[in-house]
């Protein structure tokens, strides 16, 4: 059974174009092989291996976001509430020892991006948040040991 891949209407027509730019990129491989091909020895043709490994890689890019799309669920993003952290919501945390605080959105994978805060539920973040609500304190074990974060806000 494949994984259901939970995301915005927003990602998934990100994933959606992102496809259709892969598959128009056929052709161009497509060419790239039949010039080479017509240099001679295909044993030896370095263009020629290439180009089929270029071919082979954008197949494998085009499987995968095709299964991407496949399974993809979109969010209701009117039926996100914020009694406590699901996808989609925005969460402020303190981390207790630092006494710092972080804002970000928690997203599916594919719609992950730290820089523009959004935090895939994926990470251990994200896990040790989702299904707490405000003012609690949970543990996130992240690689350098575990972090104390106190949830000050959920909205949407």
């Amino acid at each position: 059974m494949a994984e259901h891949h939970y995301m915005t209407q927003e990602g998934l027509d990100k994933l959606k174009k992102d496809l259709s730019d892969a598959i128009a990129q056929r052709p161009q491989i497509a060419a790239a092989i039949a010039e080479a091909r017509e240099k001679g020895d295909l044993s030896e043709n370095a263009e020629y291996e290439s180009a089929r490994e270029a071919q082979g890689l954008l197949e494998l890019k085009i499987a995968n976001l095709q299964s991407m799309v496949i399974n993809a669920k979109v969010i209701d993003e009117s039926k996100v509430g914020t009694d406590k952290v699901q996808l989609l919501n925005k969460v402020k945390v303190q981390n207790i020892a630092l006494g710092t605080t972080m804002e970000f959105t928690i997203v599916g994978e594919s719609e992950a991006d730290f820089a523009h805060g959004k935090l895939a539920a994926t990470t251990p973040i994200a896990k040790a948040l989702l299904g707490h609500g405000k003012g609690e304190v949970v543990d996130a074990v992240v690689p350098s040991g575990v972090m104390k974060l106190k949830i000050l806000d959920i909205s949407i």
